[in-house]
């Protein structure tokens, strides 16, 4: 007589979930807002064409809970708008600490945060943020 056969996934391991990123880290409303407006370049660089993204700045926020970590991105209130190709070419060619000289001020984390004040949601976030409700 055979013994009964289980099925194969019985013995497999599962993975857990990917936790993702934390609520407060994210605002896509933001982001969302960010992609109507023009490339922060402001047509300086040759490579400005395309769409725009909600480009994240690595490097800002170093020493707050709003910093990058190991396999995470900075929050979303350190984004700027970059067309795609000042996107690609900030990423793929010569990193921030390059590519934000040729943005107004020569400080993406600075442009980040005026971004971030100009936009007519935040206070709404950040009252939510203080309640609790974006956990």
């Amino acid at each position: 007589m055979r013994a009964a056969r289980l099925p194969r996934s019985a013995f497999q391991t599962r993975k857990p979930g990917r936790a993702g990123r934390p609520a407060w880290k994210c605002a896509d409303e933001f982001r969302r807002w960010l992609r109507k407006l023009p490339c922060a370049c402001q047509g300086r660089n040759v490579c400005c064409s395309g769409p725009i993204q909600a480009a994240h700045v690595d490097h800002a926020g170093k020493g707050t809970a709003d910093a990058k970590g190991l396999s995470s991105k900075v929050s979303d209130r350190y984004c700027v708008p970059l067309s795609m190709g000042c996107h690609q070419h900030q990423t793929d060619v010569i990193g921030w600490s390059e590519f934000e000289m040729t943005l107004p001020g020569g400080s993406a984390e600075a442009l980040a945060n005026e971004y971030w004040a100009a936009w007519p949601g935040r206070v709404e976030w950040e009252r939510q943020f203080a309640r609790g409700e974006v956990a």
